[in-house]
């Protein structure tokens, strides 16, 4: 059975991650990339299907962690039966090839301990051949070979390599795990302690560069560092989360793969970035959503490969039997099929957002965010799947209507600020067309708000959006009840925000799931922007109170079972948590006209 959600901890090296439970298990690890196969699957079955244990034998009391101030590095302290031991986990920046590592030190008295190492490569799948060689211990599989190195005994048992050991005060012993391609040399052993003393230097430099200073700075600081965590440092892709399939409703159907990048991130990751000193990251991030959309507009996907791949194809793995039973596990996403007319309002966002902020004009993106729209011109009233990647009838999603004229807004903000070629006239005047379309056909004044869709009696926590993206202020009426209306009918006795009332005539799936944690937050921007501080701020820090002990979240919350769901950590709520600080924290500013910063959707 594996932990809780909440109960795990990110480690990883800006290639990949891996979950590390409060019990000193290693659930998940996908090697070499995020999207890779995992060799420790057991979040999604059973310690058979792969995971790493170091921790004491004996009766544990309490059991307490942190990171290290400013880095990554993950200190488990188990205070058991005859004294205290920290379980030191980190993996650091990575130059060739990924490491895994562990050191164990007992801070008091003395502390019986094992380590239980189960490597099964392709989610679970593959039992590898494991060996003998010199002071390691080899692992190989097809294309993989995992080599683990310890400063204790090891020997197998049960196809699992275990070890026994007991530490007496101020002593530690150092494992680790390397993975490499098989048919590679295995590179040289390494020196852990010297690896750990690397990667905290590298994690304090790269937080020192935090230019935030409001209040709730340790969390905004975490959430800034789960970002860059979940980035494909060689191409500037940031995952959606780490994970695969944990559940939207435990139980329930609703298991997505999140491994992947999506298009819709783009401003609302911008802006987290920039606003707070990161303007490397934020440039690279631009570029790969430059190089992922290029080609042909009518083919541009909502989500890629960290690399900016494209086929993704969804698949379902019947060996794991999925988060406490929630099944299927699913491979890939579908959703890059689909089509969301959004999208193409998130890409000119992102590029407005990052001119506005300083970043010089490229010629070649303008010439892309024209052909975008060219083709956004011809196919903007068309029904589309909609920001939650509905997988029922395809229909006219208010805000993928509102998010085309975002689109077209930007472009001829851009034009009208420092020029550039294209049908400016045209543009604005299919903009004002868009915006009447959507005033007239997504209202509905005998639910006195903004809808679903068009034609539909139903809410939608995405229209909170429409002030945050400047489609209309937060002063017009249609706007106000419009939160109003979301706050009666979509927020829970707990202050938090369901996505929409799901229905599988609408959806296509079983009805259940948590609150949309994102939702929350843009509730939290709205009340703000309306002047009701106060009520902001509480619901603010009643988010901020569902981050585990480490300052990590996930995709949604389960009020009634009082628990986190969906994939873990969520890059999507950690950056709605960023950008929500400076709003939340800051009155003055919205008291000005609505601003071209926004905060951009995904599902």
């Amino acid at each position: 059975m594996p932990s809780r959600i909440e109960d795990y901890a990110l480690i990883g090296d800006c290639q990949t991650a891996a979950l590390v439970s409060r019990n000193g298990s290693i659930d998940w690890l996908c090697l070499p990339r995020f999207d890779s196969g995992a060799c420790f699957a057991a979040l999604l079955g059973g310690p058979g299907h792969g995971r790493w244990v170091v921790a004491p034998k004996g009766r544990v009391h309490r059991v307490t962690r942190a990171y290290r101030e400013g880095t990554l590095v993950l200190d488990t302290t188990f205070a058991c039966d005859g004294g205290t031991v920290v379980v030191t986990d980190f993996m650091p920046l990575r130059e060739r090839v990924p490491h895994l590592c562990r050191i164990v030190r007992c801070t008091r008295g003395h502390v019986r301990m094992e380590t239980q190492l189960v490597i099964r490569f392709d989610y679970g799948s593959i039992l590898p051949w494991v060996r003998r060689q010199g002071e390691d211990t080899i692992a190989i599989a097809g294309p993989d070979s995992l080599r683990i190195q310890s400063e204790i005994p090891l020997r197998g048992e049960n196809f699992t390599t275990v070890g026994e050991f007991e530490l007496h005060d101020g002593q530690e012993v150092a494992l680790s795990a390397t993975w490499h391609p098989s048919h590679v040399k295995a590179p040289e052993r390494i020196d852990e302690r010297a690896l750990l003393h690397l990667a905290q230097r590298d994690w304090r430099e790269w937080s020192d560069r935090c230019t935030y200073e409001g209040p709730w700075r340790n969390q905004v600081l975490r959430s800034l560092m789960t970002l860059k965590a979940l980035t494909h440092s060689p191409t500037g892709g940031i995952v959606a989360a780490p994970t695969t399939s944990l559940p939207e409703c435990l139980g329930g159907v609703r298991n997505w793969d999140y491994r992947f990048t999506w298009v819709r991130d783009a401003s609302f990751t911008l802006l987290a970035l920039i606003e707070n000193g990161y303007t490397d990251e934020a440039l690279a991030w631009r570029d790969w959503l430059l190089r992922a959309v290029a080609g042909d507009p009518a083919k541009m996907q909502i989500l890629y490969g960290v690399d900016g791949y494209r086929r993704v194809e969804e698949r379902e793995i019947d060996w794991l039997p999925g988060y406490e039973g929630s099944r299927p596990v699913r491979i890939g996403n579908a959703a890059h099929e689909q089509r969301q007319l959004d999208v193409y309002g998130e890409v000119m966002e992102a590029m407005h957002v990052a001119r506005v902020r300083g970043f010089a004009p490229d010629p070649k993106a303008w010439a892309m965010g024209v052909a975008l729209l060219e083709h956004l011109e011809t196919c903007w009233p068309d029904a589309d799947d909609g920001i939650w990647e509905m997988r029922g009838p395809q229909r006219h999603f208010t805000h993928s209507k509102m998010m085309t004229w975002v689109a077209f807004d930007r472009a001829v903000k851009r034009m009208e600020s420092i020029g550039g070629d294209g049908p400016i006239e045209r543009w604005r005047a299919l903009r004002d067309h868009i915006h009447d379309d959507v005033c007239r056909r997504g209202y509905d004044a005998s639910v006195g708000a903004f809808v679903q869709y068009y034609g539909s009696k139903d809410l939608d926590a995405s229209l909170l959006m429409m002030p945050l993206v400047g489609f209309l202020p937060v002063t017009d009426p249609r706007v106000q009840s419009t939160i109003y209306a979301i706050q009666r009918d979509l927020v829970t006795d707990e202050g938090l925000v369901l996505r929409y009332r799901t229905d599988r005539a609408v959806d296509g799936l079983p009805e259940g799931e948590g609150v949309f944690l994102p939702c929350s937050y843009w509730l939290a921007d709205d009340l703000a922007k309306m002047g009701r501080y106060e009520e902001a701020r509480r619901l603010f820090e009643r988010l901020l109170g569902l981050c585990n002990d480490v300052g990590l979240v996930s995709e949604e919350y389960d009020p009634r079972a009082g628990r986190l769901v969906g994939n873990f950590p969520q890059a999507f709520t950690h950056v709605s948590l960023v950008n929500g600080a400076r709003q939340v924290a800051e009155p003055a500013r919205h008291t000005r006209a609505v601003s071209s910063r926004t905060l951009p959707a995904r599902s």
